[in-house]
């Protein structure tokens, strides 16, 4: 099994599918590289092809009619997108652009519908791999409700985090704007965020986040941020 079948055969449509059902189909991929910057496909293109990363990060993003732009999903290794649109043969609801050097695993539209006709247990994965995304979706809403700006960044980090308990380093993947973006934030409201973090033992030294207490960020996520605001505004009154 070559690196970039094992890859795959870890997306989320193929993850509960038997290796026999998948190969089939993914040695009909091939290999597509991604400069920092490039396009992958634009919003409102007839979609052609799913996407799955093999290494880098990609960006989805929907443009507004005035041209402001909607970080939607930030992806890496083992993550696919376009297979909603192309299995349906529908337009792209997002635009990609890879945010670093990317190379993904194309698979045309036309040999993923062979596939799903003639494979229910393909077809069952795929099914399951939609309601999954959106139940992702409708964590990231309430989030974006219900945490501060400082508890999505601690969110993000634990994210990043290998290690579940003592002290631990991370790499940010993607510059700040970015991170922003993808967390519903201005710019100057992350390094506010991050400023406030560092009562929770975080550090930001350039593109590195050392966090001194993974089990305190956990706790500081969890916190009810609605209970704090109401303590906050009892002790003004």
């Amino acid at each position: 099994m070559t690196l970039m079948t094992e890859i795959a055969l870890k997306a989320p449509v193929f993850r509960s599918v038997p290796e026999d059902h998948a190969k089939d189909l993914l040695s009909k991929g091939h290999m597509k590289e991604a400069g920092r910057g490039a396009s992958i496909h634009l919003q409102g293109e007839r979609a052609h092809s799913m996407f799955i990363v093999l290494d880098g990060w990609v960006k989805l993003y929907r443009m507004s009619p005035c041209g402001t732009e909607a970080v939607v999903g930030v992806l890496t290794k083992g993550d696919c997108f376009g297979e909603a649109a192309a299995i349906r043969g529908e337009v792209y609801s997002t635009g990609a652009e890879a945010v670093t050097q990317a190379h993904m695993l194309q698979l045309d539209c036309h040999d993923l519908w062979y596939a799903v006709e003639n494979d229910v247990v393909l077809c069952r994965s795929m099914l399951n791999s939609f309601v999954k995304g959106n139940t992702a979706l409708v964590h990231q809403l309430e989030q974006l409700k219900s945490h501060s700006g400082a508890q999505r960044i601690a969110d993000f980090l634990l994210g990043l985090c290998k290690d579940e308990v003592g002290e631990s380093t991370v790499v940010l993947p993607y510059d700040k704007v970015l991170i922003a973006a993808w967390l519903g934030m201005k710019p100057e409201s992350l390094s506010r965020s991050f400023r406030r973090l560092e009562g929770c033992g975080v550090k930001i030294v350039k593109d590195r986040a050392i966090i001194r207490s993974v089990e305190r960020l956990m706790e500081f996520a969890d916190e009810d941020a609605s209970a704090s605001w109401s303590a906050k505004a009892c002790r003004m009154n």
